[in-house]
């Protein structure tokens, strides 16, 4: 067993002058960085108060699940000669909100377009995406099944 360590930093930006004195007096705005790497600007949905033009912790939640998805599905084609030459997730999901206003993930669709190199490889490129979600770090950690609906194409 290995454990492998992590350190982003959050920090907010959407103090307008009044702190949270009020619901309505701050934005939702914040930067997410880590070491040598570029500033990721964020804010919430706009559902909830949050600008429309940044990345939301929900799409970011979203995003991991389909790169990581990917980097494994790209990995085992690399070890079963599948050779791929495009790769495109059109990934959704639903995020519930209660009456307490939590909420939750209760679905996750992966939606991948893959363009492999050869008609033979069609089958076995779709097989290896329940492979990768089994090798997921972040599908691992998500308590909710995660779909895939693949679509396979020759070029």
């Amino acid at each position: 067993m290995k454990n492998h360590h992590y350190k982003i930093t959050v920090c907010w930006t959407g103090n307008k002058g009044k702190g949270t004195s009020s619901y309505r007096e701050y934005e939702r705005s914040h930067d997410i960085s880590a070491e040598n790497k570029a500033i990721i600007q964020a804010s919430s949905d706009p559902s909830f108060r949050g600008d429309k033009t940044k990345y939301n912790p929900e799409e970011m939640f979203l995003s991991s699940i389909s790169s990581c998805h990917m980097l494994w599905y790209l990995h085992f084609c690399s070890e079963e000669g599948i050779i791929v030459k495009e790769y495109t997730d059109f990934a959704t999901g639903i995020m519930t909100e209660l009456e307490n206003g939590s909420g939750h993930f209760t679905e996750v669709i992966l939606h991948p377009e893959i363009t492999v190199s050869e008609e033979s490889m069609i089958e076995k490129a779709k097989e290896l995406h329940q492979k990768a979600n089994k090798f997921c770090f972040i599908a691992n950690s998500v308590n909710f099944p995660i779909k895939h609906i693949p679509k396979v194409l020759v070029k």
